[in-house]
């Protein structure tokens, strides 16, 4: 999930709560969601699908996300402000922001959009796939996450690529749905049994490795 917001010059202070969304609770982060959307100039929220994360991995997709999220907005801001890593590409000068959600009003805000977003699609993928607990984790590898996909083994929704998806997926039995792009971490812990699609698993390096009073845009992925 990423996002892209613009306010205007001094908007933080009249964003009361804005802060990393992380940082804030469900029921805050709903109410700092409905204000940010009153007062944005321009936003923009993408989701990016899992097969396309499994395809090229969640760094490359954390990047293409960004430059979705700031080539859709009506008009193009001054300058872009993203969190924490540099986004080329963009058809505005940009500014990567360490920590930009708790720094940056407008990265701030993007969070809050993202994070919001991110956790009622969750909440609606629950009543499709009840048994891995969607809407209370919200699809992080909790420890409930973790026991329901050893017991269930992954589901079309969950990111194949990801190590202890595939882990669970060889325990089953299961192959991917779509192509898949392992990390280096799932390609030395992964079954035989684990192969994507076509025969396509391949090693994502940079996936294992680990996006004046002039209109800001801030970009945030959640």
């Amino acid at each position: 999930m990423v996002a892209a917001c613009v306010l205007r010059t001094g908007d933080a202070a009249q964003l009361a709560e804005l802060t990393d969304s992380k940082l804030l609770t469900a029921r805050a982060r709903d109410r700092v969601y409905d204000r940010v959307l009153a007062r944005a100039l321009d936003h923009v929220v993408v989701i990016v699908p899992p097969d396309e994360v499994d395809a090229l991995g969640i760094h490359v997709m954390n990047i293409e996300g960004m430059r979705r999220a700031v080539a859709g907005l009506r008009s193009t801001p001054g300058y872009v402000l993203t969190d924490g890593f540099r986004v080329p590409g963009l058809p505005a000068p940009s500014v990567p922001v360490i920590k930009g959600d708790r720094a940056v009003a407008c990265v701030a805000a993007a969070s809050v959009l993202a994070k919001v977003t991110r956790d009622r699609i969750m909440a609606g993928l629950h009543d499709v796939h009840p048994n891995y607990g969607f809407d209370v984790h919200k699809g992080y590898s909790t420890a409930e996450h973790s026991a329901a996909l050893t017991e269930h083994g992954p589901s079309d929704v969950h990111r194949w690529s990801f190590a202890n998806v595939a882990n669970a997926a060889a325990v089953h039995g299961h192959s991917p749905p779509h192509r898949v792009m392992l990390s280096a971490a799932a390609l030395e812990t992964r079954d035989a049994s684990v192969c994507a699609v076509g025969g396509s698993v391949g090693k994502n390096s940079h996936f294992a490795a680990g996006a004046l009073s002039i209109p800001r845009g801030g970009a945030r992925i959640s």
